[in-house]
């Protein structure tokens, strides 16, 4: 059903059709009038479908509603950007939009490929596919796509990230842990287990350096919008990775999303 193919991105034509969709009636024109150049441009994404192997089909259904969400998800995206113009900083656009829109994405992915690997082989090297960029009129991706996720960014935090927070950062974020909810992880399991878990550590810290870089910016929704929200995303698709991984060999935990959000706590 979904043979191999190239990756391509996902045309201005696909994308405003789904803003059609799910913006309830906004227009390009409108967006076109607004002055910045994220209102001019559209969002493409990576296409998944194209690069599934075949779909057993006893996993079709599952794929195909997973295949749908990411459609709404870039349409919700493209949404919010037609509406964002002169919000924010220069950053506003990756921090607010894309970078929500790559962890929904993550998710998604990730559940399609668990559901075609409970009855063959999992598909492997998804996750590139989760990134998105803002594209111009001609549909060709910005600079913008060539950035990877923040969970696989390695390498150190810019100087001006090393500073010490403005005192309107001040605060810490607050989220559940996980390793103690865990049942016993079996011995196949323990190394993937532990590199998630460390991973969850970065993602916590990631989101308080950008917590204390981030005084003053947008409007009084940003923190939940650009920092948290983008978390709780992160925390979803890794937490599900740890469960994947034990149920492998065991029985998976279940119940384990609602430790995804996080808080602004004092």
């Amino acid at each position: 059903m979904y043979g191999s193919s190239p990756r391509r991105w996902r045309g201005p034509a696909i994308a405003v059709a789904a803003l059609g969709i799910v913006g309830g009636g906004l227009g390009i024109a409108a967006a076109g009038t607004n002055e910045t150049s994220a209102a001019t441009s559209t969002i493409v994404c990576p296409d998944v479908a194209g690069e599934l192997p075949a779909v057993p089909q006893r996993a079709q259904a599952e794929v195909e509603r997973n295949l749908a969400l990411l459609d709404t998800q870039l349409g919700e995206a493209n949404a919010r950007l037609a509406r964002s113009a002169n919000e924010g900083g220069p950053n506003f656009v990756q921090n607010a939009i894309l970078g929500p829109l790559a962890g929904k994405r993550a998710a998604t992915i990730d559940r399609i490929a668990i559901a075609i690997g409970r009855v063959a082989d999992r598909p492997t090297g998804l996750d590139g596919l989760a990134q998105c960029a803002l594209s111009d009129d001609a549909g060709q991706p910005t600079e913008q796509e060539t950035t990877p996720p923040a969970d696989e960014q390695t390498t150190a935090p810019p100087a001006d990230e090393q500073t010490e927070p403005p005192a309107a950062a001040a605060g810490a974020i607050s989220c559940p842990t996980v390793a103690d909810r865990l049942p016993e992880i079996p011995t196949q399991a323990q190394a993937e287990v532990a590199r998630n878990l460390a991973l969850l550590d970065n993602q916590i810290a990631e989101a308080e350096r950008r917590l204390a870089t981030s005084a003053n910016e947008g409007g009084p929704n940003f923190v939940q919008n650009a920092i948290l929200g983008p978390l709780e995303d992160k925390r979803v698709a890794t937490i599900n990775r740890i469960a994947t991984a034990i149920g492998r060999h065991a029985a998976k935990p279940v119940g384990l999303d609602s430790l995804a959000p996080c808080a602004l706590s004092d």
